[in-house]
Order: C-alpha cells, then sequence, then structure tokens
C-alpha cells in the first residue's frame, strides 16, 4: 500500500517488482531478450534504490541529486521497454501498463526536482 503523503517510494518499489517479473520471462528467450533483461534490470531496480537514498537525504540539494538520478535511470528503463517493443520482443500491449507507469514516474520525479529546486533557491 503507498504511503498517502509520498507515494513515489512504493511505486518505484512496484514498479521494480513487475521489472524483476519481466526480466524472469525474458530470460527464457533469446540472447538478446537476455542481454536487454539485465540491462532493464539494473536500471528499472536503481530508480526505487535512489528514491529510498532520497528519503533520508541530508540537504535539499542532495535530495534533487538522488532523485535526479532516479530519474535518469527511470528514463533508461523507458528506452529498454521501449526496445523490446519496437523489436517485437514482447507484445507492446503487454508493456503498455508498465510503461505508462515508468513514464508517470518520470514525470512524478521531475517535478519533485523542480520544486525542491525552486525551494532551494534564495528569495
Amino acid at each position: 500500500m503507498a504511503n498517502e503523503l509520498n507515494p513515489i517510494p512504493e511505486r518505484c518499489f512496484e514498479l521494480a517488482v513487475r521489472v524483476v517479473k519481466l526480466c524472469r520471462h525474458l530470460e527464457k528467450h533469446s540472447s538478446t531478450a537476455r542481454t536487454i533483461a539485465r540491462q532493464l534490470l539494473r536500471s528499472g531496480t536503481s530508480i526505487g534504490a535512489n528514491v529510498e537514498e532520497g528519503q533520508s537525504a541530508e540537504s535539499k540539494p542532495d535530495f534533487a541529486h538522488k532523485y535526479a538520478v532516479a530519474l535518469k535511470e527511470a528514463r533508461e528503463t523507458k528506452y529498454w521497454l521501449r526496445l523490446l517493443a519496437a523489436t517485437e520482443t514482447v507484445a507492446e500491449n503487454e508493456l503498455a501498463a508498465i510503461t505508462k507507469e515508468a513514464d508517470e514516474i518520470c514525470r512524478i520525479l521531475g517535478a519533485s526536482i523542480t520544486k525542491v529546486k525552486r525551494n532551494s533557491e534564495p528569495q
């Protein structure tokens, strides 16, 4: 269940679970699929790890940095999902929900970074 005040850590964790399950499925396929799966596994699980680190950031700039790393990983995750669909390794409709969630997480992370940076500027 997502924390009502800050659902992003839980959403990132749930996305990582979905990525792990997808990668397990891909491991049963071609060597190309397995290679992409390893890349996807790294980026898809790194998002939540960086968000968790950001939860205990020592400062607003540190928080923004951790979330920026998470955003980069989320964008990379979207890339690997897009590649899986474009190469017909996995049907695009089967990836639609996970791709949508990765995109929403990118938007949330980007907005969070912008807000923190704006609030950190001298008045």
